[in-house]
């Protein structure tokens, strides 16, 4: 973690507001509904489209709902839809592209030729064939379980490309020869050099996630009885949010999927540092500075 942030500003950004969201996410439904005594599904908790103020800190719904509330519990649902679901598309992806690229024989062709089909179908139209098939069933784990099944095809021809050039090297045959198993070869010799890879496809895998369960969500496709950033940003556009200018109630999911997206650009930044030694050096200017020779040296 050291090494990652290194100093650099805005990996430090990046980390805090994934770290804020993540923590909003464990605890923050609780705090609302103790501390504040709000709730994201009460009707008629305040007045209808009623602006910030001290008793609705972001306002209310047309329902009179605290959007405050709302916000707190969908980051917990918006959140553990991108988790769940980068982690199903990074491990398919790193798992395809690591079989496919190690093995150039009929294994490697074959599940190359897999990967590819999953390439060549329309991702958004199969997710929305799935999401309304299985619309309401199994809450937003099934969405994240839908979208992490149809996302990781273009990571895993990543994954394969960065294989096929690691294969070949020397600590890999020396691996390979001293009799060393296929699988502790990939994971003990070609998964290392995959981290920085990894690190930040899962990144944004992550982000890939919060937005299409806010997108399903967002045409109706999703679980719309369920409280997410997406069905905020439905609602409030069903209810005509953005025509009665009641922008509490559409801004705060939109910053919310923003800052997400924001935060893992900026800690990717350190990710291609990490892996990239002339980044570092750039950025520490190591060149050596040239010494100003003072006219007294010049005349002597």
């Amino acid at each position: 973690m050291k090494r990652l942030m290194g100093g650099d500003r805005k990996v430090t950004v990046g980390l805090v507001i994934l770290a804020v969201m993540l923590l909003i996410a464990l605890v923050g439904p609780v705090l609302v509904s103790l501390v504040l005594g709000q709730s994201p599904t009460k009707l008629h908790a305040g007045p209808a489209l009623a602006g910030p103020s001290a008793d609705h800190w972001l306002g209310t719904t047309s329902s009179g709902v605290d959007v405050f509330a709302q916000f707190i519990t969908g980051t917990r649902v918006s959140v553990f839809v991108g988790l769940v679901g980068g982690t199903i598309s990074t491990f398919l992806a790193v798992l395809f592209g690591l079989v496919s690229g190690y093995h150039t024989g009929r294994t490697g062709a074959a599940l190359t030729g897999f990967v590819n089909i999953f390439l060549v179908i329309p991702g958004l139209p199969l997710l929305l064939l799935i999401a309304s098939y299985t619309r309401g069933r199994g809450g937003w784990a099934a969405v994240a379980l839908i979208i992490g099944l149809t996302s990781w095809a273009g990571g895993a021809r990543v994954k394969r490309a960065q294989t096929l050039s690691l294969r070949n090297r020397d600590f890999v045959a020396a691996a390979r020869y001293s009799g060393d198993k296929q699988s502790r070869v990939l994971f003990m010799e070609v998964v290392p050099h995959l981290a920085p890879v990894i690190a930040s496809t899962f990144l944004f895998a992550v982000v890939g996630s919060i937005a299409a369960e806010a997108g399903l969500d967002f045409i109706g496709a999703g679980n719309t009885n369920t409280v997410s950033w997406g069905t905020m940003l439905y609602w409030a556009q069903s209810q005509g949010a953005l025509q009665s200018g009641a922008w509490w109630w559409f801004l705060p999911p939109g910053l919310g999927i923003a800052l997400v997206g924001t935060a893992a650009g900026l800690v990717n930044f350190g990710i291609d540092e990490l892996s990239d030694p002339r980044r570092r050096t750039l950025r520490a200017g190591s060149r050596p500075k040239r010494r100003k020779v003072r006219r007294t040296e010049v005349a002597a």
